[in-house]
């Protein structure tokens, strides 16, 4: 009952929740067109990403030597995102991997591009209808807080205050509304401005569209500089465990040599030595003392002494 007797119901009530909810509204418009006007003003004064776009025109125009597209004076920025498609004879590399490797090698100050375009991947994510969109409607909504106003009548209870704290609020909604709105064409200007600069259509390729092939190419880019990273450690390990294998192969090789020497020597030392001993001791005589003298035996096993004699019979000498 009571509140069928205020004035203006309906409209108080949407005007209040308008109210509620403009701040909001004001941060999910404001940050996509900072984003896109960063987005832009990066782009625009990159020297490295104009130093990439140099090189690849210089290598697709190397590749296409000889046919119709040679010599070409530029390319759309969407083909960035086809270089990866273009792949070495085995297969394991493509063409966006060799531009980052020559990029590493002689081009280091190029590596830097990815930095200085920080905002291309937020700036994808604006859709340019929806943002025009919430402007209008949130310009419409202001318009219609403004009639509302004018309409409302002079209330007798001295506590509604709905009109005064609207109309202060109106006044700073209307001044947030401009400051966006400016925001918002200076950001379309930027934007056109950047269609002249790398020659397209600003009207048919949306924003969406152009920062979301820069932000892919941005990151197949940084992913290509890992895998080579990645594919040189890999190269460098199995390059490393091969020497280490022919290192121990070869040391196994000369330990076996050296043990081979060793026992040579100690044969040699040893065969020396005997033949050594025995020179020595034929040469003292040694080794005549040291055996014993045989003592012949007789026919019957016994012992006799043996005796020497002489004499003569039939002019033979015989001895006993």
């Amino acid at each position: 009952v009571i509140m069928s007797s205020v004035k203006m119901l309906q409209p108080r009530l949407e005007n209040i929740l308008f109210k509620l909810t403009f701040e909001e509204h004001v941060n999910n418009i404001k940050p996509s067109i900072i984003a896109v006007t960063l987005a832009c003003e990066e782009l625009k004064k990159s020297e490295s990403f104009n130093r990439l776009l140099e090189l690849v025109l210089l290598v697709g125009n190397y590749m296409n030597s000889g046919s119709r597209n040679a010599q070409s004076l530029g390319f759309k920025i969407n083909f960035l995102c086809k270089i990866r498609d273009t792949k070495s004879a085995d297969q394991k590399t493509t063409l966006l991997h060799f531009i980052a490797e020559i990029c590493e090698e002689k081009y280091r100050d190029i590596l830097k591009f990815p930095e200085e375009l920080e905002h291309v991947e937020s700036a994808s994510k604006v859709s340019a209808q929806i943002l025009k969109s919430n402007l209008t409607a949130m310009e419409q909504q202001i318009i219609n807080l403004e009639r509302d106003i004018k309409k409302f009548p002079e209330t007798e209870n001295q506590h509604d205050k709905f009109v005064e704290k609207m109309t202060i609020f109106t006044k700073s909604a209307r001044d947030q509304y401009e400051k966006l709105f400016t925001m918002h064409n200076n950001m379309l200007k930027l934007y056109e401005n950047l269609g002249e600069y790398f020659i397209f259509d600003s009207k048919t390729v949306s924003i969406e569209e152009f920062f979301g092939d820069l932000s892919n190419f941005r990151t197949l880019f940084l992913e290509a500089v890992k895998e080579n990273n990645k594919r040189k450690e890999m190269e460098e390990k199995t390059r490393r465990a091969k020497l280490a294998k022919e290192k121990a192969e070869q040391e196994k090789l000369e330990r076996q040599k050296k043990k081979k020497q060793l026992i040579d020597i100690s044969k040699e030392g040893d065969e020396t030595g005997v033949m050594d001993n025995l020179l020595e001791a034929l040469q003292s005589g040694a080794a005549f003392r040291d055996r014993r003298k045989r003592i012949p035996r007789n026919p019957d096993n016994r012992r006799v002494p043996l005796e020497r004699s002489r004499s003569r019979h039939n002019g033979a000498v015989s001895s006993k």
